[in-house]
């Protein structure tokens, strides 16, 4: 598939004049513009990524401002800022998850005067397929996502007020309305206010002292003056981009940072790899404390680096243009559906008709094409007899995120099992062992409205979410510092003291589960409540979850469950997530959901795939019945299954078990007789409640 793609952006950079090529991750940057100079010739193509060197990004900007490139693979990098005029042609590998993201991108062509923007979306997958055409269907009829301002962030609000006081001696009073005269801060409480000056102020005591103390605040006369180092602080550990762990790159003899590479792939390398980084190949020499050096491999094959990083989700607005097309292919006969998607989402004759065929195949195993109006619950069983638990939400990622989070932690107080769980714009899954039977619909109920938001918060203490949020949280406002001495802290010591800052403030977060007795205790601290607040409205989006919760409790949304003998053509894209949608720590390696063998193409006769075939019940339950070779065996299938029906094959080994009161017949008055064993006959009596025993 890729090659094909890859064939296909050649022939339209060919075509145009310059080529700008919008990608979602720095490696796919990578390995696009590998791929194109493959195929155009080598220099032709570059990538433009923020894991760039700064002078190499300005390089591949002037190069494509002079026409010297043919095309830029970028990620959100080259979204905003620059202005090329001789761009003539947007290309979008994937969808961009959000309407605003991809029609900023296509306008980034076209600057010049009558020229009109154009952009050509190349989907990934059959869902990806339905998202570029609900995209394009939102933008052609004007709609745009919603822009949320982030309410009184308090990490901030405490680097702005150590910044305030840095320069001059401040009034609490005055400070606050001052603050409150911002639009985001126009609600602050004056709790929270005075809680940020009381953590500036008085600090947090670690075991080598109070870390965070910036001002000095006179409570008597209500007046704050900064400490010292507090203006350094401010000037050089401020902002609010979240710092990650990379290793810078840096080229020998000259000693050149040429870009960063992801701590994980860094610790990874040994001397000797070669990988690709701005189109070029680089040997690695040796890997040191927060560098990686390298040296000119001289167009070695590469590896291709990987940047971890949370994905984006889709955005509220698209999901639901998802699901009116969904609901439209649905409603209209094929034909129909073919000629409604070349028309309002732009799709050629191929991809409509690959579209019509990818709802047609899930609506027949399923009964039913999941939308924000219907949801369903699937269930079936891996190659490994594991039981995967697949909800079909197209919410969007965040709202599947809390979901799942919520409904792993309720699966794991009933089973006292830690479940995998994965969330995607589509659906979650939950892979479960056989042991774990349960009726399919309470899947629905087990999660409420009223006390999800509790349920969540102790859900996300252990996650990854939120130890990555209290460390931004904490080093935006200042409590870590980004900058010491004159020089930049390495990732692994703020990880490090992000851990001690967490124990000294919230010491049952970072304490042994063994000794934790009944929900962790929350203390009231302004970067616990900050963190809790960002994983709950950021990472996830725990209100429009409650208000799907609210819908399906009010039956406004419909919800369907069904068993199926395999898994639906909805449930791929699910079952086969990236790293960055799981809900636990478990490696790709481990994944349970991996185990499900899936089919490559749609079956023709899929009408009817998820009915089961009564031969096939048949010889199940062939397999499934006990083999008896005498009167021991026979004891043994009783003591397994409780109760069997006479067979008369059998009645000469179940005689002697009678001689030897090992065995008993039990006769209800509307039922047939049951053979039991003595050990389970406690058991065999509660079904079978008035039944005579024989013998007595």
């Amino acid at each position: 598939m890729w090659s094909e793609i890859y064939d296909r952006v050649a022939e339209q950079i060919r075509a145009h004049r310059t080529t700008l090529i919008f990608v979602g991750t720095r490696r796919m940057s990578e390995r696009a513009a590998f791929a194109l100079n493959e195929r155009l010739g080598e220099g032709f193509v570059m990538p433009h990524h923020g894991s760039l060197a700064r002078d190499l990004r300005f390089d591949v900007e002037r190069r494509l401002r002079a026409g010297e490139l043919r095309a830029v693979v970028a990620t959100a990098s080259l979204e905003l800022g620059i202005d090329i005029g001789t761009v003539d042609l947007v290309v979008q590998l994937g969808s961009p998850r959000s309407i605003a993201v991809g029609l900023q991108r296509i306008g980034r062509s076209g600057h010049w005067i009558s020229a009109i923007p154009k952009g050509i979306f190349y989907a990934t997958t059959r869902d990806d397929l339905l998202e570029c055409g609900a995209l394009v269907r939102a933008i052609r009829s004007g709609e745009l996502d919603a822009l949320t301002i982030p309410p009184a962030p308090l990490d901030i609000l405490a680097q702005q007020i150590v910044a305030a006081c840095a320069q001059h001696e401040w009034g609490a009073d005055e400070l606050f309305a001052t603050v409150r005269k911002a639009y985001p801060y126009r609600q602050l409480s004056r709790p929270d206010f005075d809680s940020v000056l009381s953590m500036l102020a008085d600090g947090i005591a670690t075991s080598r002292g109070r870390s965070g103390t910036f001002l000095h605040f006179d409570r008597v006369n209500g007046r704050l003056r900064a400490r010292r180092g507090a203006r350094l602080a401010a000037l050089t550990c401020g902002g609010a981009i979240p710092d990650t762990a990379n290793f810078n790159v840096v080229l020998e003899p000259d000693d050149h940072v040429i870009g960063t590479l992801d701590e994980d792939f860094a610790i990874e390398s040994m001397a000797g790899d070669i990988f690709l980084l701005g189109t070029n190949s680089w040997r690695v020499r040796r890997v040191e404390a927060g560098i990686v050096r390298v040296e000119d491999a001289h167009g070695a094959p590469p590896s291709v680096p990987f940047w971890n990083g949370e994905g984006y989700g889709r955005t509220l607005e698209l999901s639901r243009e998802v699901c009116a097309v969904r609901i439209a292919i649905d409603e209209r006969s094929d034909q129909a559906a073919c000629e409604w998607l070349a028309r309002e989402c732009a799709l050629d004759r191929s991809g409509a008709e690959q579209a019509v065929a990818y709802v047609r195949a899930g609506k027949s195993i399923l009964g039913v094409v999941p939308t924000q109006q219907a949801i369903v619950a699937e269930r079936f069983f891996d190659e490994g007899v594991g039981m995967q638990l697949v909800l079909h939400t197209p919410f969007g990622a965040r709202v599947n995120r809390a979901w799942g989070l919520a409904l792993r932690k309720k699966f794991c107080r009933s089973f006292n099992l830690e479940l995998q769980a994965a969330a995607t714009d589509n659906g979650i899954v939950l892979s479960l062992t056989d042991q774990h039977a349960f009726p399919l619909e309470i899947v629905f109920e087990i999660v409420k409205s009223a006390s999800v938001e509790d349920t969540l918060k102790q859900a996300l203490l252990p996650a990854p979410m939120f130890a990555a949020r209290w460390r931004w949280n904490a080093t935006r406002a200042l409590a870590i510092l980004r900058f010491s001495g004159g020089r930049k802290v390495p990732p692994q010591l703020v990880r490090m003291r992000a851990d001690d800052l967490v124990a000294a403030v919230f010491p049952d977060q970072a304490a042994c589960a063994e000794n934790l007795t009944g929900p962790i205790r929350i203390p009231d601290h302004v970067l616990v409540r900050e963190t809790i607040d960002n994983c709950l409205r950021e990472a996830m989006d725990v209100d429009g979850f409650i208000a799907v919760l609210r819908g399906i409790e009010a039956r406004e949304i419909r919800t369907a469950a069904i068993d199926t003998p395999e898994p639906s053509v909805f449930s791929h894209e699910i079952l086969n997530s990236n790293p960055y949608a799981y809900l636990d720590d478990a490696p790709l390696e481990e994944r349970r959901a991996r185990a499900v063998t899936l089919r490559r193409t749609t079956r023709e006769d899929a009408d009817g795939t998820g009915r089961l075939d009564p031969a096939a019940i048949a010889d199940v339950s062939a397999e499934s019945w006990p083999v008896v070779r005498d009167a021991d065996e026979l004891h043994d299938a009783l003591t397994t299954l409780t109760v069997l029906p006479p067979v008369e094959a059998w009645q000469s080994w179940f005689d002697e078990l009678l001689a030897q009161r090992r065995a008993t017949v039990l006769q209800a008055p509307s039922k047939a007789p049951a053979w039991t064993c003595a050990e389970r006959l406690a058991i065999a009596r509660l079904a079978y409640p008035g039944a005579t025993i024989v013998p007595s």
